[in-house]
């Protein structure tokens, strides 16, 4: 078979990652494989997000630069897929001639069929088809990066909560969740290959299994657990309103369950909660964040807000800074609101300013940006175990990580923080040597995004084969 060249951009989220991987997987058999030089590339897959209106302007702009590649490259293959696909089908054929194929986010194994239409007679294909079940649930091998240690995998696809602001009901379609066995089999399937650490995928996994009769997740959780080979296991997103007792405990028990939670909220104010038909309040939040620490006191959370929601007053505003102080988060992301389509609260009236929505943006990371420093600085002098996920991009700013004879390392800990440190190139002498090792770091400094440490003396562990356990430095 001869090969072809495949270049896939994704924009967005976690999920999309995953889909985009999917991709590669499914069109790997007809000869396609990866490649970062878009020029050379045969096809060219735009894997698109449209939960935010700059990341659906960033897709159009990223495919009206692609023009100039196909003129000049006619039988190049020119595909949009992911969320901005669903919403818009046909309407990116009209809009943009040299596309080729629209498809949506329930037609990823459809697409081998769609390409070798596409390669016989050069036709433009849309497929946005929605289903209400999972209609092929066995893993894909889709490629992994070189050392890679860790690994997404979706438990669950759409959404049947229908907040005001959110789109996602409309392009991921309604929750329908994958059966166990199959989840087990492709996660066993990336510990072969190497993978240390999995993160399970859903729009809410907090309700998976609820629709089907399935196993629980704190079930799901406990079956994962079980896998020999597997050393941690994270998941996101969670609902508040969905949060059970028995998925909190599981914190308490399940020794590979990382020490760290998303829980996003949103705002701080019942009337806005109420408004984004999130349904839950402000206590029951606070409540469950409570035991959250009660059974796990080293668990990190982190959590969404959306800042200038329609109708949204200084008063309720503060309100959600009065959360985050209460809260203490360890991180956070926050976006200004905006209208997107078939979203309900697009019709809302007491549309916010944008000026306004930049203000209280700019306040709320401001907030958060000091308590993530203040809690960062309390982990300096301790010990973290960290799973190294290989050598770092770029070296520590304050110039300590550039002294000769130095190889910068990064890995995050059970609660998601970001560390870098510096081996000696007398004890590291290559890339193998840590990547996929559990390693033992003293916190030396704190930075507003990540820790710097050094490695606590004793031996490093290479890559653990499947069923090893991985050696602690």
């Amino acid at each position: 078979m001869n090969s072809k060249l495949l270049h896939i951009s994704t924009i967005g989220c976690q999920m999309n990652v995953y889909d985009a991987n999917q991709i590669a997987g499914v069109l790997a058999p007809m000869g396609y494989c990866g490649t970062d030089d878009i020029a050379s590339a045969d096809m060219v897959i735009v894997n698109t997000c449209t939960i935010r209106e700059k990341a659906e302007q960033k897709a159009f702009s990223f495919l009206g630069r692609l023009a100039k590649l196909k003129a000049a490259n006619p039988a190049m293959i020119v595909a949009v897929g992911g969320c901005v696909a669903q919403q818009e089908g046909k309407a990116i054929l009209k809009r943009m001639p040299h596309v080729d194929l629209v498809f949506g986010t329930h037609a990823i194994f459809r697409l081998p069929e769609m390409v070798r239409r596409i390669e016989a007679s050069r036709c433009r294909i849309v497929d946005v088809r929605l289903s209400d079940t999972i209609e092929f649930d066995g893993p894909v091998a889709g490629p992994l990066a070189d050392g890679q240690v860790s690994a997404f995998v979706t438990i669950m696809r759409g959404c049947d909560n229908f907040c005001t602001y959110c789109v996602v009901p409309h392009v991921r379609g309604r929750e329908a969740s994958r059966h166990p066995d199959r989840i087990l089999d492709e996660i066993r399937m990336r510990v072969d290959q190497g993978v240390r650490e999995v993160t399970l995928l859903g729009q809410n996994v907090n309700s998976y299994g609820n629709k089907e009769g399935l196993c629980r997740f704190y079930e799901l959780l406990e079956r994962v657990n079980g896998i020999d080979g597997l050393s941690r296991i994270r998941f996101t997103t969670s609902h508040p309103k969905d949060l059970s007792r028995e998925l909190i405990d599981a914190f308490g028990r399940l020794e590979k369950l990382c020490h760290h939670m998303h829980l996003p909220v949103q705002s701080g104010d019942d009337g806005i909660l109420k408004r984004m038909n999130r349904r839950y309040t402000r206590d029951s939040y606070l409540d469950k964040i409570e035991r959250l620490r009660t059974t796990c006191p080293d668990i990190a959370i982190t959590s969404d807000f959306i800042v200038g929601f329609p109708g949204e007053t200084d008063r309720q505003f503060q309100a959600t800074l009065d959360l985050i102080e209460k809260v203490r988060y360890d991180g956070l992301f926050a976006f200004m609101y905006s209208d997107r389509p078939s979203a309900p609260a697009t019709a809302f009236s007491g549309k916010i300013d944008e000026s306004v929505k930049k203000e209280r943006l700019q306040a709320l990371l401001a907030l958060q940006t000091g308590i993530t420093r203040e809690k960062h600085q309390t982990l300096v002098g301790q010990i973290r175990e960290v799973l190294v996920e290989g050598t770092s991009r770029s070296l520590d700013t304050d110039g300590l990580a550039s002294v000769d004879h130095t190889i910068q390392w990064t890995g995050r800990t059970s609660s998601n923080h970001i560390v870098h440190f510096a081996v000696p190139d007398d004890q590291a002498t290559g890339k193998e040597l840590l990547t996929g090792a559990f390693a033992n770091i003293m916190i030396e400094r704190a930075h507003a995004h990540s820790l710097w440490g050094r490695l606590v003396q004793g031996p490093m562990g290479a890559t653990p084969e499947k069923g090893e356990k991985p050696i602690a430095a």
